[in-house]
This record gives structure tokens, sequence and C-alpha cells, in this order.
């Protein structure tokens, strides 16, 4: 997900998508503990994403 498709959502959504992308993370944990993990990158993705939508939401809490 890219920051401008981020910056497009309300601070609503965008705690909606942490909170989802939160979720995904633990379950890719998970598997990944179990050896059922085909794409081990994807845990950096999540967590990449995850850091995108704080730092959003912490640009738009100062710019208010």
């Amino acid at each position: 997900m890219k920051p401008a498709e981020i910056r497009d959502l309300t601070v609503e959504e965008m705690r909606a998508k942490e909170t989802e992308l939160s979720k995904e993370l633990f379950n890719l944990k998970m598997r990944h503990a179990t050896n059922q993990l085909e794409n081990p990158l994807k845990l950096r993705i999540i967590k990449r994403d995850i850091a995108r939508v704080k730092t959003v939401m912490a640009e738009k809490g100062r710019s208010k």
C-alpha cells in the first residue's frame, strides 16, 4: 500500500486498516511458526504497511 493511498483515507478508515493489518500479521506469524507460510517476505511487507499507516496517522495528528 502506498502512502498516497493511505493519505486519502479518513482517520477512522486508517485505524480500521491498521487493525486489519495487525490481525493479518498475527495470523502470518502463527503460520510461520508452524512452517505453513509459503512466502516469509509477506511478514516484512505487512510490518511496513502498518508502519506507513501509523506514520500517516501521526502526520495528520500533527497537522491539526
